[in-house]
């Protein structure tokens, strides 16, 4: 059964990845590159600031500071214990990838920690601010998902790895935003 949920997950990259088309290249590209983001953590900063303030905007800083820790280490030690290779260092898609990077990146790549940690933030975010910038929330989320879809384009992720990686961000980012909340209620009423 775990073989044939592989050989499917192979089969919808390589139809995923096959979809690209040079003209997206450099959208995709850029989506996926950590860099880009920082206007869009920048505005998260600002808005931050006017909602909560110095003193819980500096604790909640911290506390994604945290939270991409902690689901960038667990993406490490997933990638080294189940050694799955990456599509575009799999032997047996030689030739069939269409690799838009310049580089692969490491060799494993189950699961993907670019999927993680910007799901991590969406969901941190949508939580915090549900109901009252709600969707601003959802608007994270999608770019979470255009994050996720960036890395099977580029050829770098299978599907599974990105879902998976996807899966454990919005649940960290929920647990992170929940212990932010009670924090907040508890130490800064």
């Amino acid at each position: 059964m775990w073989e044939s949920l592989l050989d499917t997950d192979r089969q919808f990259f390589l139809w995923l990845n096959g979809m690209g088309d040079p003209a997206w290249d450099t959208f995709w590209l850029t989506l996926s590159d950590k860099w880009a983001a920082i206007p869009l953590y920048l505005l998260l900063l600002l808005v931050s600031l006017k909602q909560l303030g110095w003193k819980r905007t500096g604790f909640l800083l911290v506390s994604i500071a945290l939270l991409i820790t902690c689901t960038d280490q667990l993406t490490n030690f997933f990638k080294d214990g189940v050694m799955r290779p990456r599509p575009c260092h799999a032997a047996d898609l030689e030739g069939l990838v269409r690799l838009v990077k310049a580089s692969c990146g490491g060799k494993y790549g189950y699961f993907s920690a670019h999927a993680a940690n910007s799901a991590a933030v969406a969901a941190f975010f949508a939580t915090l601010w549900a109901g009252k910038l709600q969707p601003w929330g959802w608007i994270l989320v999608f770019w979470a998902f255009l994050v996720g879809y960036s890395r099977i384009y580029l050829g770098v992720h299978y599907p599974l790895d990105v879902l998976s990686g996807l899966l454990v961000g919005l649940l960290f980012g929920w647990i992170f935003a929940r212990l932010y909340t009670l924090a907040m209620h508890k130490w800064m009423p």
